[in-house]
């Protein structure tokens, strides 16, 4: 026969189960577990080339105390030697064909009237479209040329701003 005991021992473990399933169901569905894999991983490693690129060409040769190879192709406006440069350096891969990232790059600075400037620094042979995805990346420079509006020669602060993105 049934007694009054069986019946308070089921319903306490049909409730039981249903908490649990409850709980599994609410931490499941609430707790999101972000990988690496989420976070564009192609996208942080093209920003990393970048920023390590231009990096690079901001160190002075050998430790020494020289201007990098930066500070001199912005002090003599050397568009070309900077697209050959950073593109040798981003292109650069094992085996036996090269990457193909293509870039834009902006010089920023301020005027002498306090008003900050952007100028074209250079880029790769095809422009940016609008559905690639780029990453941005920038670099300070300390150079010491002539402000273009002005006739005075003093060391300064440029940004170098780049756009990259894969072909």
């Amino acid at each position: 026969m049934v007694n009054t005991y069986g019946q308070l021992y089921t319903i306490e473990g049909i409730a039981a189960g249903l908490i649990m399933l409850l709980t599994a169901y609410i931490v499941v569905n609430s707790t999101s577990i972000y990988t690496p894999g989420d976070t564009h991983i192609s996208d942080m490693q093209l920003e990393v080339l970048g920023s390590d690129a231009l990096n690079m060409m901001n160190t002075a040769p050998n430790g020494s105390i020289a201007k990098s190879p930066l500070q001199t192709i912005i002090e003599h406006n050397d568009n070309a030697a900077f697209a050959a440069m950073f593109l040798n350096i981003v292109n650069n891969r094992t085996g036996n064909s090269p990457d193909s990232i293509q870039f834009v790059a902006n010089m920023t600075y301020v005027r002498p009237d306090y008003t900050i400037n952007s100028t074209p620094l250079s880029n790769s042979t095809r422009s940016l479209t609008g559905g690639e995805h780029a990453v941005h990346v920038s670099e300070w420079v300390i150079v010491e040329n002539k402000i273009p509006e002005s006739s005075v020669q003093r060391k300064r602060a440029e940004l170098v701003e780049v756009l990259l993105w894969r072909d």
